[in-house]
């Protein structure tokens, strides 16, 4: 191979400019040989070293190979570090060392040199990349810590601004006639959208609180009825009886049950006598289906205990009595009739529309609602209520459909037989 061969160098020099064969210019010659370096290198030659090179090109090509010169050696000169290489390598007989340049007598040297070169480059490669690498992700993370200080910074200064606006805005609610429910909340920084909510519940509370606490003690169980029907009711009945105030016995009133007023409070004193309930819930006059199709004019009494249907002409007497604990749920509809279905455990419902009101047509149903659920609510018991225009209710067992149909021409609400069951006919002066 190359490495066991000597090497021979071939110089060509022109012996003149015009390319003749029988010319020779000596001066242009001579300015060849010098140009070239032909003398030093004869001289070199004769000395027996074919291969030199500059101390400091010869350090940076081959200094990894020594573990005294990488990545960089310590000592006065270049020579020295040419000089401790190379005798690590035992080349110290195979070199001859100029003032700045060393000279290497055999190519075996230099292909020894470039073999290890060759070895320690991928490794010197690997960790360049390394270093690079480490220098880019250390790069990044300084911008991204910068750029997370950046985010905190904001951040804080958004939550102080939605924080300082929050409280200029609500510091002078408690003067205000409505207690700041018209002011418009800041819109908040993501950060703070959960807060927000529990801020707006809380400041509902304290609200409602404000508004309760001017309340009397005796109207806090209307209040209560009424919360509880709205909570089933807004949205999905036209009007439920809100925005007037909740007698609940009716038929105990003068005005609105003249002449049978006496008599009905004789007959619950017998009952409060009989069974000790405690309160009345609700009591009215009503228009009542059975299963024989028959529609007839009854009254429905509500206690704590129990449900009443009563006969008006003879002295409001008992004709069922149904405990309460034995009503699964109620059904009305989303029109201003005053339909009521009492849903019963023993699939034996009943199905009542409330009338002879003062005014006429007056909604109490949602009242009807409102204290039967307040009253499931204190004796934790659940109560379904339902509203839908097609009522499904059983009679002794048997399925029946119940619907509402509004006439001009009727003059009270009455039950009718229909081809699946029943329809209430309610007047329409009374409103649909």
């Amino acid at each position: 191979n190359l490495a066991s061969k000597e090497p021979y160098y071939v110089r060509c020099i022109k012996p003149n400019d015009q390319k003749s064969p029988v010319l020779f210019d000596e001066e242009r010659c001579r300015h060849q040989v010098a140009y070239l370096g032909l003398l030093e290198n004869v001289r070199v030659r004769r000395a027996g070293f074919a291969y030199r090179q500059p101390y400091d090109r010869f350090l940076q090509r081959y200094k990894m190979t020594c573990e005294y010169t990488w990545p960089n050696h310590l000592m006065a000169t270049d020579r020295e570090a040419t000089q401790t290489l190379l005798e690590q390598h035992g080349f110290q007989d195979d070199v001859a060392y100029g003032h700045t340049k060393v000279f290497i007598r055999t190519p075996r040297t230099l292909f020894c040199l470039e073999q290890e070169r060759a070895q320690l480059i991928p490794i010197i490669v690997l960790l360049l990349q390394k270093a690079w690498r480490g220098a880019l992700a250390r790069r990044r993370c300084r911008y991204l810590r910068a750029a997370y200080a950046i985010m905190g910074y904001y951040k804080r200064h958004k939550v102080k601004a939605y924080l300082l606006e929050l409280v200029r805005r609500f510091q002078g609610v408690r003067s205000m006639p409505d207690f700041g429910k018209s002011l418009a909340w800041p819109e908040p920084p993501a950060v703070l959208a959960r807060f927000q909510e529990n801020s707006q519940q809380l400041f509902r509370r304290w609200r409602a609180r404000q508004i309760i606490k001017n309340i009397p003690p005796s109207d806090m169980a209307q209040i209560r009825a009424k919360v509880a029907a709205m909570g089933v009711l807004h949205g999905l009945r036209k009007d439920w009886g809100c925005q007037r105030g909740w007698a609940r016995d009716y038929l105990s009133s003068a005005s609105e049950n003249p002449g049978l007023a006496l008599p009905f409070a004789r007959r619950v004193q017998a009952l409060r006598d009989k069974v000790h309930f405690g309160a009345v819930l609700f009591s009215s006059h009503v228009r009542k289906i059975n299963r024989f199709n028959k529609s007839r004019d009854r009254a429905i009494l509500i206690t704590d205990q129990h449900l009443y249907k009563m006969e008006p002409r003879k002295q409001y007497r008992v004709m069922r009595e149904l405990p309460l604990s034995m009503v699964t749920g109620l059904s009305v509809t989303s029109c201003r009739a005053q339909l009521v279905v009492f849903h019963t455990q023993n699939h034996d419902d009943l199905a009542v529309c409330l009338h002879k009101t003062q005014p006429r047509g007056d909604e109490r149903v949602g009242e009807l609602v409102g204290v039967l659920l307040e009253h499931c609510r204190t004796t934790k018991r659940e109560l379904q209520v339902q509203v839908s225009d097609r009522i499904q209710l059983s009679l002794r067992g048997r399925k029946r459909l119940l619907t509402v149909e509004t006439q001009p021409d009727v003059a009270a609400p009455d039950f009718r037989k229909s081809r699946d069951g029943f329809v209430l006919y309610w007047p329409g002066s009374w409103g649909g």
